[in-house]
């Protein structure tokens, strides 16, 4: 298991397809169902399929992606951050989704400016941005904590709402 990112508390590594299980459970947790969307994975071998197709590809296509989030002490998965090349966006995608009870925590903060650091430090990524639900307060918050700016709303697709775009 690739480590990318060590914080205080964290460890960012990337995902494999023995992370399958975990995926499932986070993307059908109902904060990821309403703020970013039903992926329709319901069995391992979808997740196992939404892994490879998604952050597995990602890495190996653009260096960098999605990766796991652990907390060090206890070696438990609590939630997903990274960077991502997103269709219908020009620019690098800075995202996160935690289960529900890890958030408030801090770990989300941890994570994403680990995550922000890696893009700006090593990676050398220009321009970061953020897309979200106007209704998800506890993101929007998050990225802003981040040092991200409000910028314009946006539409990735036709059917898709309208997001707002955030910045640095």
């Amino acid at each position: 298991m690739e480590t990318i990112i060590e914080t205080e508390r964290l460890i960012l590594r990337k995902f494999t397809v023995d992370d399958a299980a975990f995926m499932l459970e986070i993307l059908n947790t109902p904060a990821w169902l309403r703020f970013i969307g039903d992926r329709n994975v319901r069995t391992i071998e979808e997740a196992e399929q939404y892994l490879l197709n998604g952050n597995i590809r990602s890495y190996q296509e653009y260096g960098f992606g999605f990766y796991v989030v652990v907390i060090k002490e206890t070696q438990k998965s609590i939630g997903i951050c990274g960077i991502v090349k997103r269709k219908g966006l020009e620019d690098v995608d800075i995202g996160f989704a935690f289960f529900q009870q890890f958030m408030g925590k801090g770990y989300g903060h941890e994570a994403a400016s680990a995550t922000l650091d890696y893009a700006i430090n090593i990676l050398k990524i220009k321009r970061i941005v953020a897309i979200v639900d106007p209704e998800n307060a506890a993101s929007i918050s998050l990225i802003k904590k981040i040092g991200l700016q409000f910028e314009k709303m946006v539409q990735l697709s036709r059917k898709d709402i309208e997001l707002m775009l955030f910045s640095i």
